[in-house]
């Protein structure tokens, strides 16, 4: 199984894929997403939608895990986050691939051990558990624990289903 995990975010949307072979997990590619801040908010949205596709197409996953929305006080940037999260949802499900979505506290929970891990903690994990994804961004990372997250959580339900 080939799970796809994702960061969103308007400015660098992380992204990260794994492959599933029993118990265990495997990197295949990782990277971001990057967006224009010059450019306007429309064409933005588009640069994410057409990257998500070519993503989709170039590695078809099987199942994609999304990062639920952390929503802060700027009532602005919390919209435009959950736009560029609305496309992280809808190209997979334009492929009929099934999307899961976990929250912040869930991934870090699931892949440090606490809700309350800081992002370079999560790094540090991704990188111990994937030894073979070299140095990655923080965008990166997050997208690779995703996608983690979902590989651990969805394999345990599976055995007590």
């Amino acid at each position: 199984m080939i799970i796809l995990g994702i960061d969103p975010a308007l400015s660098t949307t992380g992204w990260g894929v794994v492959k599933v072979n029993g118990n265990a997990a495997s990197f295949v590619a990782g990277g971001v997403v990057k967006t224009n801040a010059k450019d306007s908010h429309a064409d933005r949205l588009k640069t994410i939608y057409n990257d998500m596709q070519e993503i989709i197409s170039i590695y078809q996953p099987d199942q994609v895990a999304v990062e639920e929305v952390y929503v802060n006080d700027n009532a602005r940037t919390s919209l435009k986050l959950g736009q560029a999260r609305g496309i992280s949802l809808l190209v997979p499900s334009l492929h009929n691939i099934p999307v899961f979505e976990y929250t912040p506290t869930e991934i870090k929970k699931a892949i440090v051990g606490t809700g309350r891990a800081k992002k370079e903690q999560v790094q540090h994990m991704v990188k111990t558990l994937l030894p073979t994804a070299g140095f990655v961004t923080l965008d990166t990372s997050d997208a690779l624990g995703v996608a983690l997250c979902h590989f651990h959580i969805y394999s345990f339900k599976q055995k007590v289903s």
